[in-house]
């Protein structure tokens, strides 16, 4: 009797319809966090645009109310009404009397109108053939009414309801989940019945005799609901990777280190996490009444440390503190933070003769300038390879040590480690290696010059995910492993496969931690710091503060920015005896002569640009401060300065410039930002100059002097919303979150491959599970 094929149609249409429904839900919330979904979620309220647009010009408007000059702020009017694309703007007094108005405001619309005009919903009034909302915002000073800004704009007001957007994903993914599950209750009770019907009917009657094999086939599974586990499995896990998603497609207000942490512990489920990186979180040095704890200033340490503290893991690094070796256990160990121990920190040793082949040597000469452009010739010996090698092993052998599971998630961080995802990746080929390169990427011509150049590549691809700052970047390394290795390359997905390993290459532009509210309260005004920086530095009240923040690096553009002050001067004669550049040069890597020479060509250019423009009364054009700061000292010095000046020549991203931007809660101060810095791909609103142009930069110097506080206002409140937005515990979710998913892909795919072997189920349901007794415990 020949087999029915039906049920297995029936089957096959059925995990169809219930796999479509769940790619549907992914795709329509996919679309939503791309912006692609309901424009209602993209457009913003009038009431908000009006608020935000009125808080802008009330410096303005305070201004011309207490000067009783209300003619006065008639340009500001005109200037508002260009630049953001207002029909009409009016200001109002206290008593309803029309006290100002853009050349577009309609003369028989008073006050008491226009306020009544605003209470009612819809388009509230018709001007010029359109449809005009609108919008009236009272303004006040220390709690009393000052003025009422009257803004008629075509936007409307319930433009920006992204509750309604939020009510409808809820109810789609409760709609989805409730049709998976029922989709595969019913598949479930299918197999059982045909299961049951199938252990009852004579063998002949199943199916035909089977053919000679001569391979032993497993015996198939009894029990048809252990048949259907693997699918089943698949489903609800496909249906948790719903769950998730819609969870990030929501708006997140603010990440913080409590949301990263919720986070962790919704997509990673308690995983094993290993970071390795060259600087440790916490350095003990010799004191005075014994070891002394310091944390060092470290973007990367600000971003890594709160996903260590969620998940109880290690970090291994190098002891570089003089107390170090003191503070450790016998399996140099050391609980961190000190008094909470939170997680683990390993501490490698190396001798100096190491540190000087693989840190100053094959790291910073070869590596550092070979990824700059900056003008600087790599400088590649053999025995720095050899050193760097060997460390690279060290770090990997310390993370097998370490690992307690045979999948955890290792963090590999810089340059200084590339090639150790590839020696994990040997040993622990189930491990999620995430390595992310911290500094730009080269043209494949410029890295060809490496004479290790595969070895390195090939080091690199041992990782899962390997991320840069920006997709050029990206772009620059898959055309470099396109030139100098055999490959297969998705460009769409940028992905790259070697020997059916995959590595995704992705951008996750860092960032820093935004203050905390309560943290920035307690700041001191930016009078204050303004008044104790000039009264220190010996500068006159009105003077104009550019400040300039680095390590004595040659790829930081201090030389171009030095020569764009004395380009000012020469150009701009009337800020002489009032503009300073104030120069924070931390000394870096002195043992180097590039960066011995760099320092002393430094020291030498402003010595001599303060004895050709400097005065009897001590005015001087540059102040150079070649010492380290505290980040209190810097941020005094953040709030104080008119503007900030960065003029790196080549940078993976530059945090200078957006922790200036952090600092600045008065919503004022101007960012000089180098168009070859990471940075400026963020932070649009910027001066964003050529450093290498002396012409260009002088001038942006003087405009940023001279640039109205209106227009600061505006370009300082959207690059302050860029870096709050987008911070440092993003920057860091979204890589975790990249590396869950691909976890979850990958124990999908092993998971169905056992299942095609013929394995025992609960052996497959074990491939969920981690066992603390895969790897033996720690002593």
């Amino acid at each position: 009797m020949k087999p029915s094929f039906r049920p297995v149609l029936r089957l096959t249409l059925q995990l169809t319809l219930a796999l479509a429904l769940l790619q549907a839900g992914q795709a329509s919330i996919g679309l939503a966090d791309d912006g692609q979904f309901l424009p209602l979620a993209q457009a913003q309220s009038a009431e908000s645009r009006a608020e935000r647009i009125a808080r802008k010009l009330s410096p303005a408007i305070t201004d011309s109310v207490d000067r009783r000059a209300p003619n006065r702020l008639e340009p500001v009017l005109e200037q508002a009404q260009a630049d953001q694309d207002l029909v009409a703007l009016g200001l109002c007094s206290i008593d309803g009397i029309l006290l100002n108005r853009s050349s577009r405001y309609p003369a028989s619309l008073g006050c008491d109108q226009a306020l009544q005009q605003s209470a009612r919903p819809g388009p509230q009034l018709r001007l010029d053939g359109r449809q005009v909302h609108v919008t009236v915002v009272p303004l006040s000073r220390d709690g009393h009414p000052l003025a009422a800004l009257v803004l008629l704009d075509t936007r409307s007001l319930l433009a920006g309801d992204r509750s309604a957007v939020e009510r409808w994903l809820i109810a789609l993914a409760a709609a989805l989940a409730l049709g998976l599950a029922s989709v595969v209750a019913v598949i479930v009770r299918r197999f059982a019945r045909e299961g049951q019907a199938a252990a009852t009917a004579p063998p002949a009657a199943l199916l035909p005799p089977p053919a000679p094999d001569p391979l032993p086939t497993p015996p198939p599974p009894q029990d048809s609901e252990a048949a259907l586990a693997p699918l089943t499995a698949e489903l609800r896990a496909r249906l948790r990777d719903l769950e998730g998603e819609y969870r990030r497609a929501r708006p997140q207000a603010e990440w913080s280190p409590a949301s990263l942490r919720a986070l962790l512990d919704a997509d990673l489920h308690g995983e094993e996490v290993i970071v390795v990186s060259n600087r440790e979180p916490y350095i003990h040095d010799e004191g005075p009444d014994g070891p002394r704890v310091r944390r060092p200033a470290s973007g990367l340490v600000t971003a890594v440390e709160p996903v260590m503290r969620a998940t109880s893991g290690t970090w291994i690094a190098h002891g570089s503190g003089s107390a170090d070796r003191q503070t450790v256990d016998a399996h140099d160990r050391v609980g961190v933070p000190p008094g909470r121990e939170e997680y683990q920190l390993r501490r490698i040793w190396l001798t100096e003769e190491e540190e000087q082949g693989y840190y100053y040597g094959f790291a910073n000469e070869g590596l550092w300038p070979l990824c700059h452009v900056a003008h600087v010739r790599p400088v590649f010996r053999r025995s720095d390879w050899e050193a760097y090698r060997a460390i690279n092993q060290r770090f990997a052998d310390a993370v097998i040590e370490e690992a307690r599971t045979e999948d955890p998630i290792v963090l590999v961080q810089d340059y200084h480690f590339a090639l150790v995802p590839r020696m994990i990746h040997a040993r622990k080929p189930r491990a999620t290696v995430i390595m992310f390169w911290h500094i730009p990427w080269p043209n494949p011509e410029s890295f060809g010059i490496c004479p290790w150049r595969r070895e390195i590549l090939q080091g690199l691809l041992g990782s899962t995910i390997l991320g840069f700052h920006t997709r050029f970047h990206c772009r620059n390394f898959i055309d470099t492993v396109d030139r100098y290795l055999e490959a297969r390359i998705e460009h769409e997905h940028s992905v790259i496969a070697i020997q059916n390993e995959e590595t995704l290459v992705e951008s996750y532009p860092i960032s820093i931690a935004w203050p905390d509210p309560a943290e920035a309260a307690g700041w001191p005004s930016i009078a204050e710091c303004r008044q104790r920086v000039l009264g220190r530095l010996g500068l006159a009240p009105d003077a104009i503060l550019a400040l300039g923040v680095d390590r004595f690096d040659y790829t930081k553009g201090i030389l171009e920015r030095l020569r764009a002050l004395e380009r000012l001067l020469v150009k701009y004669p009337e800020w002489q005896g009032r503009f300073t550049l104030v120069q924070v040069a931390a000394p870096t890597r002195s043992s180097l002569d590039d960066y011995r020479d760099f320092q002393d060509r430094i020291e030498r250019f402003c010595a001599r640009l303060n004895e050709r423009y400097g005065r009897e009364d001590g005015y001087r054009p540059v102040i150079l401060l070649a010492e380290h700061h505290q980040p209190a000292e810097l941020n005094e010095l953040y709030r104080a300065a008119n503007l900030c000046v960065v003029t790196s020549l080549h940078d993976g991203m530059n945090l200078v410039s957006k922790e200036f931007v952090a600092a600045r809660n008065d919503e004022a101060g101007v960012l000089v930002l180098s168009r070859y810095a990471g940075a400026a791909r963020e932070l649009a609103q910027a001066l964003l100059v050529n450093p290498y142009d002396v012409e260009q930069t002088a001038d942006a110097l003087n405009e940023a002097a001279t640039m109205p506080l209106a227009e600061q206002q505006e370009r300082m409140t959207s690059l302050r919303t860029t870096v709050r937005e987008f911070n440092v515990y993003r920057w860091a979710a979204d890589i975790l979150t990249d590396a869950s998913r691909r976890r979850t892909q990958e124990r999908i795919t092993e998971r169905l491959r056992r299942h095609r072997a013929g394995q025992d189920p609960q052996d497959r349901q074990g491939m969920t599970t981690r066992h603390d007794d895969e790897a033996p415990p720690r002593s």
